[in-house]
């Protein structure tokens, strides 16, 4: 019996865990619920005020969906699963997190209905609605409420096969209407044997306080009382969350289930491999979910993820959405596909980055009621089933960058989906907030992208990959980061050299990238603007040198021509004294640094500034060396894709990652 038909014929018990067969029950796989604490700018994700005002019927689904303000506040959160309308008002649970996904449910699972339940006190009116792929909305039912009781309301899953979410609103009468609480349930699946639940791996490095915050937010969460059957944390740093102030509470709260170990810093894919395989190892679970250090969970959407990855059709990953740390109704990932002719990673079509919420509900958002595709899903919160680890592998030994798109590439392949799960998510910081593309990162950006085309391109040379890679190569120079075309040269000539390296350079590449970066005078960032000398231009200028993104192909080669034409030319003598600009992180592209000769450039988080200044020798170099690596990447991908692509179930195998994490292999493989 293979991985894969175990998982379908021996699964999670649904009940009370004695080991008997249930049949003829309902599970509930989506609860509503309300913040965890009293946070206004969230509150929008949750309930909302606006309602369709002129319910339509099935026929006439291409009208707009209109949307009121919402007018809906924290003091109505009675708890965590309670909410008062106040007399005469209205509340809509057509929200992201409790609005029910029915077309992710009928694409992917084998529930053939959804019931919602819901207890309420007081005078008012139930109704449900739907919508469509297009956005549109149509009423379903309605059901009178008076006093105390129960509503059930089942709803087939026939008709979503494209797109199209449930929800209802709350209207109250003469007096306050109380939601009790509420949940969305499916028929469910017979299953024989133990309960198996979900061990989370975390891999943390120096943020013992967030992580330590993390794990409280677990231990606390009664979602996830008969679901945790542990946590792994993998330390990797020098400041260890067993030290932080706020860990021995949460050591109290998950007690034996929670497990530390410490590790050298081999990244996110060496410490969520290490989780991995630990949930291999134990043989207890059913899933690992895969979370970051930093996150903040909603503890009720890890628990829809596991229900809807126990009714999938076939053994799938399972992620979350990624909500703004900082705007925390802006919605900043919903779902990321790799476009293979550039082999990049994006917003899945129609899904949009940064959209606000608290400014346009889901009702307003037409492409939101669409089902999207996702070709991986972020390993700030990932589901994976240990069916499709004994399938596919563990993750690719590539420190961090890329390790979850190839992933997720590598288990589509294997015929494995991924979700991207309406009513999973997690807040973090946006990666919009980092500079990772040009500090020491950007050569884990470089390399590992293009071993993860090697592997998955569907085209001979890699489609547009090589060239685009050259082009950011040079946009770098013309930027006078030459850290970063630095950095990129080695990711090139790294891959050049064939997969065997992978593993063996997992625990010193990111010294060894380090001190090539720091040899680079533009890496050198400081927090007083006062240590640097006053800028002072070298010669007016006629225009302010912040220019807007090229708009178009032929503005961009412009640009770039022009850039290069400054390149050439002699640097004037003032530039390399002072400073002649000060560039702003959002006006720092490279069509503007590109003709200017020294800047103090931002970072992106506001922390700094760099000082770059050009140097015509460093810039020709940087430029030949590109070129250079390319020409021959090209040249030899053929090849190099055979040698990387063949070497994956090695790179990826318990064993390799066992020789790497210091682990003794199994007896019987010595």
């Amino acid at each position: 019996m293979t991985a894969v038909d175990e998982y379908l014929e021996v699964g999670p018990e649904v009940g009370s865990g004695t080991g008997s067969e249930v049949v003829d029950a309902l599970e509930v796989v989506a609860r509503v619920v309300l913040p965890v604490a009293e946070d206004p700018d969230v509150l929008p994700l949750y309930v909302d005020g606006a309602h369709v005002p002129d319910p339509r019927p099935e026929e006439d689904e291409d009208a707009p969906v209109l949307s009121l303000p919402s007018d809906q506040h924290p003091d109505q959160v009675l708890g965590r699963r309670s909410y008062r309308i106040d007399a005469g008002g209205r509340t809509s649970f057509a929200t992201i997190l409790n609005a029910f996904p029915a077309s992710y449910w009928r694409r992917f699972a084998t529930a053939p209905a959804v019931t919602l339940r819901a207890r309420t006190t007081g005078p008012g009116t139930l109704v449900v609605y739907r919508s469509s792929a297009r956005g549109a909305s149509a009423r379903v039912t309605s059901r009178r409420l008076d006093g105390v009781g129960s509503t059930e309301v089942e709803l087939p899953l026939t008709s979503f096969v494209d797109g199209g979410w449930y929800w209802f609103d709350l209207v109250a009468g003469a007096k306050a209407l109380v939601l009790v609480e509420a949940d969305w349930c499916v028929p469910a699946r017979p299953r024989v044997g133990r309960a198996r639940g979900v061990t989370v791996g975390i891999t943390t490095f120096d943020r013992p306080g967030l992580c330590a915050a993390l794990l409280g937010q677990l231990g606390t969460a009664g979602e996830l009382d008969d679901l945790l059957d542990e946590v792994v944390v993998v330390d990797q740093g020098r400041r260890h969350v067993e030290d932080d102030p706020a860990f021995p509470a949460a050591r109290g709260a998950l007690g034996d289930r929670l497990r530390v170990i410490r590790q050298p810093n081999l990244g996110g894919s060496g410490g969520f491999s290490r989780a991995m395989l630990e949930t291999l190892d134990a043989d207890r679970s059913d899933h690992v979910l895969l979370l970051d250090d930093d996150v903040v969970a909603e503890p009720e959407g890890i628990a829809r993820a596991v229900a809807f990855a126990r009714h999938a059709r076939r053994p799938t990953v399972v992620g979350g959405h990624m909500f703004s740390m900082h705007e925390r109704s802006v919605l900043h990932a919903f779902s990321e596909v790799v476009r293979p002719w550039q082999f990049r990673w994006m917003p899945a079509a129609p899904s949009e980055h940064d959209h606000d919420l608290a400014r346009w509900n889901l009702r307003s958002t037409p492409w939101m009621h669409r089902r999207i595709h996702s070709d991986y899903t972020g390993w700030w919160m990932c589901l994976v089933p240990t069916a499709v680890l004994r399938d596919v592998g563990l993750s690719m030994p590539f420190f961090i960058k890329w390790d979850d798109a190839e992933f997720g590439l590598r288990a589509a392949r294997n015929g494995h989906p991924t979700v991207s799960l309406p009513g999973a998510a997690v807040w973090h910081v946006p990666w919009t907030d980092k500079d990772d593309s040009v500090d020491w990162q950007a050569y884990f950006h470089a390399r590992n992208r293009l071993v993860a085309a090697l592997v998955h391109s569907p085209y001979e040379r890699g489609g547009r990959l090589v060239r685009e890679s050259l082009a950011i190569s040079v946009k770098h120079v013309l930027a006078m980061q030459y850290s970063a075309a630095a950095l990129r040269v080695r990711a090139v000539e790294d891959v050049l050299q064939g997969p065997h390296a992978l593993h063996p350079v997992l625990p010193t590449r990111l010294a060894e990238v380090r001190a090539l970066r720091a040899a680079h005078e533009d890496a050198h960032v400081e927090s007083d603007p006062e240590r640097f000398p006053p800028v002072r231009p070298v010669r007016p200028r006629r225009k302010d040198p912040s220019a807007a993104r090229p708009s178009s192909a032929l503005a961009t080669v412009r640009a770039a021509v022009g850039g290069l034409v400054h390149q050439v030319r002699a640097v004037p003598e003032g530039a390399l004294g002072r400073p002649e600009r000060e560039v702003a992180s959002p006006d720092a592209g490279w069509w503007t640094l590109a003709r200017l000769d020294s800047a103090l450039v931002a970072s992106s988080d506001g922390g700094g500034l760099a000082w770059l200044r050009r140097d015509r020798g460093t810039a020709g170099r940087a430029v030949a060396d590109a070129v250079r690596t390319h020409r021959e990447l090209l040249r030899r991908w053929p090849e190099l894709a055979e040698a990387y692509r063949e070497a994956v179930p090695a790179l990826v195998g318990e064993d390799a990652w066992r020789v790497t994490l210091g682990l003794d292999l199994p007896d019987r493989r010595r």
